[in-house]
């Protein structure tokens, strides 16, 4: 899975907002506000990735079990879904 074009991550203080750029403006007028370990992901969704790998980035980067980091990726993969921002 991988994050459609036209969008881009920005650090506002101690938060992060993805905005749509470009064409995609006309579709999304939206922003959606993520924390630290959103923003993570939301990077290595810019590249080609499974949620397996998602898994494994965030239990190595943070240090917590592969249970509870799935059981986080996937509320963060369903607000992206829902968004319409995953191709």
């Amino acid at each position: 899975m991988k994050l459609k074009e036209g969008f881009v991550l920005r650090q506002i203080g101690d938060c992060y907002v993805a905005v749509a750029v470009g064409l995609q403006t006309l579709d999304f007028k939206d922003m959606i506000r993520m924390n630290d370990v959103g923003a993570f992901l939301w990077e290595k969704l810019s590249k080609d990735c499974t949620k397996e790998q998602l898994v494994a980035a965030v239990t190595n980067e943070y240090q917590i079990d592969a249970q509870t980091a799935s059981a986080d990726i996937d509320s963060f993969l369903q607000s992206l879904k829902e968004a319409d921002l995953l191709v």
